[in-house]
C-alpha cells in the first residue's frame, strides 16, 4: 500500500500548524517532518496490521463462502499482455489445506509459490485443462 499521500498530508498539516509561528519554528517543523516520516510509515503500517488483523479474527474463522463464478473468456495470444512483472497477494488457507498443499509441493519437487502459480493459472485454461498440478 502506497503510504506517501497520507504522510504528504501530515506533513502539509504540519507545515499549516506552524504558519504562525516564526522562520524557525517553521523550519524546525520540516526538519520534524523529515525525521518522522520513516517513523510515521511503520507506525500506519502497524496500525493497518492491526486492523487487518483485528478484521480476520472477526470474521468466521475458518469459514469460507464458494461462489461460482464463470471463467473469464481466453485472451488470444496477439492480446497477451507483455507485461511479465509479478504481484504480491496474501491467501489464507485453513491449515489443514495449507499442510496438503506444502506435502504436494514436495512430491513436485517445487515451492509452495510456483505450486499456487500453477494452479491458479491451470484453473483458468480455457479448455479445462488441469494437466500441469495433481490437485489432493
Amino acid at each position: 500500500m502506497d503510504l506517501t499521500p497520507y504522510v504528504a498530508n501530515l506533513r502539509h498539516e504540519l507545515a499549516v500548524a506552524t504558519e504562525a509561528g516564526d522562520e524557525e519554528a517553521r523550519a524546525l517543523a520540516e526538519r520534524l517532518a523529515a525525521t518522522l516520516e520513516t517513523a510515521t510509515r511503520l507506525a500506519l503500517l502497524n496500525a493497518l496490521s492491526d486492523a487487518t488483523r483485528e478484521i480476520t479474527r472477526d470474521l468466521a474463522p475458518g469459514e469460507l463462502t464458494a461462489v461460482p463464478v464463470p471463467r473469464p473468456e481466453p485472451v488470444a495470444a496477439t492480446e497477451a499482455p507483455e507485461d511479465h512483472r509479478t504481484s504480491r497477494i496474501n491467501v489464507r488457507l485453513p491449515a489443514a489445506l495449507k499442510l496438503t498443499a506444502e506435502r504436494a509441493t514436495s512430491v513436485a519437487g517445487v515451492s509452495l509459490n510456483s505450486w499456487l502459480v500453477r494452479a491458479v493459472s491451470d484453473a483458468l485454461e480455457p479448455d479445462g485443462n488441469r494437466g500441469s498440478v495433481a490437485f489432493t
